[in-house]
Parts: C-alpha cells; structure tokens; sequence
C-alpha cells in the first residue's frame, strides 16, 4: 500500500498559473511508478538499508529532479529505475510494466563521459540503433536528426577528445534519446562542468525537453539546478534514504536566469536546505578541534 507523501508547507503554495499546469500534467499518464520499493546491500558488518520504502510517480513529458544529502540512496534509486540493480522489496512500473532489467525504453546519461572514444560523434549516436538491427542508412539518419537537435550537426565526424565536456554531454543526451525511450535517467548529467558551462547546458535540456516527447527523472545534489528544471522535486533524506518531502516548483514555464533571484525560487531554495543541511550540535564523527595559533595574535580576519 502506497504512503502518503509529505506536504511542502505553505508558503510554498503555488500560484494560480502553476497549480493549473500541474492540474494538466497529472491528468496525463503514469510513466513510472515507483512502489514501496527497498534496497538493502549485504556488508561485513551485516545488512545495510540503502532505501527505505520509496513511492512515487512521474506522469509523461514531466521534469522530475531528486535531491538529497550525501549517502541518501540517489545513485542506487537510478541504477534501480534503469535495471542495472534490483531492488530488494517493492517495485518498479514503467507504463504498468515490472522493470527486471536494462531496456532500450529507458535512456540514461552519467556524470562522466560515457562515449566510445574509438567512435567519432555520429558513430557514438548511430550505436544503439545499429544495436537494435537498424540498417546503417537509417541509423545514420536518425543519429544526424538527433545531432542537429542538440545543436552538434558540424561535428559529426570529429572524435571525443576534440569536445568540451559540454559538448560531450549533448552527444550524449543524443545517444540515449536516438533510441527514442520512454523516459531519460540523468544521474548527475552536469555534475563535472564549470558553472558558466553548466548554466548553457541546463538550458539546453530544457529545450530539447520541450520540443520532444520525454520523461526526464535528474539526479542532482545541486539545488539551484534542481528548481531551476524540475516541475517536481523528490527529497530524499539520509540513513536510510527514504522520501522526506515532495515539492511542485512554484515556477512557470518557460524559465531564465531571472528566475534564479525570484522570491518563488529563493523561498523554494530555502525549504531545500531546511529539508538537506539540517543543523546539527556536533560535527558527525565527534572530532574536537584544538587549533593552535600560527599567526601573530593582532593579525585578525574576524
């Protein structure tokens, strides 16, 4: 039986033009559902509770982001929702269907760079539909429309090693789109960039979120990433990683960097860091600091 999720408080309350489309998009259907789902990893030490009991669910064309403190479970909730691990208890839909392992309708795109460096740019697209038996006049077909997308058309027949890290990542976004899945899993896709370059490339997601048929479920630690993508976002808490809170981003569509300074945003941001860096007496490991002085005592910096 699913829990109930937590309530975002309300001065978060969305307003009128936000709730009216989050009314829309939950009339749509249920791509993923997520169902009392556990994970425990067998230690030295004994079991180990990864996630604990996680539900949720992700209609079509939505934006969800997953945040939450260091050891919550968010790369272990990915690798499960992609089939590369089995949860323990629990499961996971995709349109109805139980997920018992990797498929070609769910695309994923990893922090690092995944590209066969063997392969120029087109190449590394034209892959999974040579994979799926496409014949090579097709595959390259459809690798040149999925490259003209993410705006990399004129490098086509150059080589990893001559991309930026931004670049890499689009290519990337085409490989796992070519195959045309039901939902995109980002697990910390921008994590690796530089915060100009990073900014360029939330951007672009955006765009090709908009002009495609896809489900997107982000992995990210960063915050502002998170309101700045999600339509919602799903708060994970630490030890075990189980669902603290669920918030609908109080935010229209479409967005820019004004909205970064916006009081929805900043009120948005401030719950997220009341939910992630809950304040604590002591440190976690217990160490007691005895700083010695190394420095003339007059020579003040506070």
């Amino acid at each position: 039986m699913n829990q109930a999720l937590p309530v975002a408080p309300n001065y978060l309350a969305l307003s009128e033009t936000v709730r009216e489309r989050m009314a829309r998009l939950k009339e749509r259907e249920v791509v993923l559902e997520v169902r009392n789902m556990s994970k425990r990893f067998k230690t030295k030490d004994g079991d180990v509770l990864a996630l604990k009991e996680i539900n949720f669910k992700t209609h079509r064309r939505e934006f969800v982001c997953v945040i939450g403190p260091s050891g919550c479970g968010k790369s272990t909730l990915i690798r499960i929702l992609a089939g590369l691990e089995s949860a323990s208890s629990g499961e996971v839909l995709l349109d109805g269907k139980p997920v018992t392992g990797p498929g070609s309708e769910r695309g994923m795109v990893f922090q690092g760079y995944t590209l066969f460096p063997w392969l120029t740019v087109k190449k590394n697209v034209m892959f999974g539909p040579e994979m799926n038996q496409h014949g090579k006049f097709t595959a390259e077909r459809e690798a040149r429309q999925w490259l003209e997308l993410v705006g990399l058309e004129k490098f086509a027949d150059v080589y990893p090693h001559q991309l930026s890290g931004g670049m890499k990542q689009r290519v990337a976004i085409a490989r796992a789109l070519v195959n045309q899945p039901r939902i995109l899993l980002m697990d910390e896709p921008f994590g690796a960039l530089d915060a100009q370059t990073r900014l360029k490339m939330q951007t672009h997601l955006l765009e090709i979120w908009k002009n495609i048929d896809i489900t997107i479920l982000f992995i990210t630690h960063d915050l502002d990433e998170a309101i700045f993508l999600a339509d919602r976002i799903l708060v994970l808490k630490a030890n075990p990683g189980e669902v603290a809170e669920l918030i609908e981003v109080n935010l229209e569509r479409p967005r820019g960097i004004a909205d970064l300074s916006s009081a929805a945003f900043m009120a948005t941001k401030a719950r997220l860091t009341e939910l992630i860096h809950a304040p604590v007496s002591e440190p976690d490991d217990g160490i007691k600091l005895h700083p010695v002085r190394m420095v003339d005592v007059s020579d003040k910096v506070e």
